[in-house]
């Protein structure tokens, strides 16, 4: 069987596809997982999402920013993950993730965050990765400190959501960190 680096072995990052739109559709519909990850947007109509969508699949990666489509084994689409913040003179990047409601819990979010690591740390050659978490989030909180992120500040009173004011709470990853924890 040929290697391929974008395949974990319990996930497969592949690109955007046209045909993903209803997939984007119906996670914009769950608000609670919304909430988690970004913020609850208004309701797109399908021509709009299937507009932005095809838009997505057109990405060729420039200046290093990329979404994946995350697959399980079956082949169902699951999730989905995307750089930004990407800082090539300084060598830093972060990401954004999302897993479907009923897919969460499988180690398909910790699989996929890895695989982006190890490309952007042993093929890009950037030394760090960044991300925000929202300090509400506990199971995102969890997660970052079981693949070997450290808690490196706290931003208060940085989300407003369901009423009330949340903290971001930065985590960090080195390259080094990385590979010690992946050994």
């Amino acid at each position: 069987m040929d290697f391929n680096i974008w395949r974990g072995e319990k996930v497969l990052l592949r690109a955007v596809e046209p045909e993903d739109w209803q997939a984007y559709l119906q996670w914009n519909a769950d608000s609670e997982s919304a909430r988690l990850s970004y913020a609850i947007p208004f309701p797109p109509s399908a021509s709009a999402m299937r507009k932005h969508v095809e838009e997505m699949s057109m990405q060729r990666g420039e200046d290093d920013v990329y979404r994946w489509q995350i697959v399980n084994h079956l082949g169902d689409l699951v999730g989905t993950i995307n750089t930004r913040n990407v800082e090539r003179r300084n060598g830093t990047f972060g990401y954004g993730l999302a897993v479907k409601r009923e897919a969460q819990r499988k180690g398909y979010a910790q699989e996929a965050i890895r695989l982006v690591l190890r490309y952007y740390f042993l093929e890009l050659r950037y030394q760090k990765c960044t991300v925000d978490v929202y300090a509400f989030n506990e199971p995102s909180i969890r997660l970052h400190e079981k693949l070997g992120f450290t808690l490196e500040g706290r931003l208060r009173r940085m989300i407003f959501t369901n009423g009330q004011y949340h903290d971001a709470l930065m985590y960090g990853i080195t390259a080094e960190e990385f590979l010690k924890e992946t050994k």
